[in-house]
């Protein structure tokens, strides 16, 4: 029986290519035909975008599956749900799970969960075995599946000499190494960030310098090892963005991403003690905020990644300084960009589809123009929609959102994976 066609009706597309009005045609998985007036043929569905941009599918570099061993905060099949009506139609899964994915067993688990998700899940691996710092993971196992992506994020690799053998072995096979930039010892005891709100809300701080003497150790590594490739996690002071700066200047091969209450939020929401503004890195001031919105739009920061982390409410009502660090991101990411970021919308989706798709291996099927015969992994953006937060209507097990009865511009009305569509008027079919 021969597959039922799609037809993506009245947008406006943008990519990488630049903005157009056409409609798009898809079939057995991939863009057909991409013009005006396209015929419909019969039986085919019909998704109206008109008033709405078309875009590549979101990808998110930096997401918290919570599975295997956290299932009541999570499971791949929620948080792939989650990311498809946020426009997502890929995701890579960190690997601080329990047990962590530090070989390749584990990664087979993780893909299969996936096999039938809303949205495609790749695996990031640990660098080291049980997240413990102390001896290489089986990268090499890992990367035979797929994984493109290493880290041992939610933990800083704490030893110099470790971190420059992962970088050396990563040339090798060809991945990425991402650090989660974070000195233990100085960060030790912090539960926010480090200055004039944590001295007033007697809340015990991590310093800036936690951040930033990892960052400009490892890049400091990434010179030495010569052709590995970095990836910066998640990064949220002044002087990460501006180290960074440099070394891209001097031609280094490191890329970094930026999370969307990195940009929208400030330590001074902390002053209500709710645990749900608890985050690793912490939420900063003003001008560390002012500089990560600068990165994201000079080109610095190549990337959003919504660091996604779902957590139960029984954990995240604790007191501030027993609670678990986290938020969701998934299904607010996009509309936090579009209202919250200056920026042009061609830019926006550079940082959210396809330079994450280019960083995790995903360039030949998420990301890429809209054109005859890609894969069709696709989103259809409202950008005049305006929304409201409710933690009830979210589609992730937890609720820990710090943007609840916030207003929003911009929402997704449909998403299409491998020519299939997930989320159709806002709705998850999947």
């Amino acid at each position: 029986m021969a597959e039922a066609t799609l037809v993506v009706r009245g947008g406006r597309l943008v990519d990488a290519a630049g903005e157009r009005v056409a409609d798009v045609t898809v079939s057995g998985g991939h863009v057909t035909a991409v013009g005006t007036d396209l015929p419909v043929p019969p039986g085919a569905l019909v998704l109206d975008a008109r008033s709405c941009v078309v875009a590549p599918g979101l990808v998110d570099l930096h997401t918290h599956l919570r599975q295997p061993g956290r299932e009541e905060a999570e499971t791949v099949e929620t948080g792939a749900r989650a990311a498809a009506l946020g426009g997502y139609t890929a995701v890579v899964a960190m690997p601080n799970t329990d047990p962590p994915l530090d070989c390749a067993g584990a990664v087979r688990e993780v893909l299969e969960l996936a096999r039938d998700a809303a949205c495609e899940v790749r695996v990031a691996g640990a660098i080291t075995r049980g997240r413990r710092g102390e001896s290489l993971a089986p990268m090499a196992e890992m990367a035979a599946l797929g994984v493109r992506l290493f880290t041992d994020d939610g933990d800083g690799v704490q030893d110099g000499a470790l971190m420059r053998r992962a970088l050396e072995y990563s040339s090798d096979l060809g991945v990425t190494v991402a650090q989660h930039c974070e000195d233990a010892a100085l960060a030790a005891g912090g539960h926010m960030h480090e200055g004039e709100w944590s001295s007033r809300l007697g809340i015990p701080g991590a310093p800036a310098a936690a951040e930033e003497v990892m960052v400009g150790r490892d890049l400091a590594l990434l010179a030495i090892t010569g052709r590995a490739r970095l990836h910066l996690q998640h990064l949220s002071t002044a002087g990460s963005v501006a180290a960074l700066r440099s070394a891209r200047a001097e031609g280094l091969a490191v890329t970094a991403e930026a999370a969307p209450h990195h940009f929208s939020l400030t330590d001074a929401a902390v002053a209500s003690y709710d645990p749900v503004f608890k985050v690793n890195p912490p939420l900063r001031p003003q001008a560390h905020v002012d500089a990560v919105v600068a990165g994201l739009g000079d080109g610095t920061l190549d990337a959003i990644a919504t660091d996604h982390a779902p957590h139960p409410p029984e954990e995240k009502e604790r007191p501030f300084d027993q609670a678990p660090p986290g938020m969701l991101g998934l299904e607010t990411a996009l509309a936090l960009a579009l209202t919250e970021l200056d920026l042009p919308l061609q830019r926006v989706l550079a940082l959210m589809s396809w330079q994450p798709a280019r960083i995790a291996g995903l360039e030949s099927t998420h990301g890429g123009p809209i054109v005859e015969s890609r894969p069709a992994n696709l989103c259809v953006i409202d950008p005049a929609a305006t929304w409201e937060v409710d933690p009830a209507r979210l589609a992730s097990r937890s609720r820990n959102t710090p943007f609840v009865g916030r207003k929003f511009t911009g929402r997704v009305r449909h998403t299409v994976l491998r020519g299939e569509p997930v989320v159709v008027d806002g709705e998850a079919v999947r």
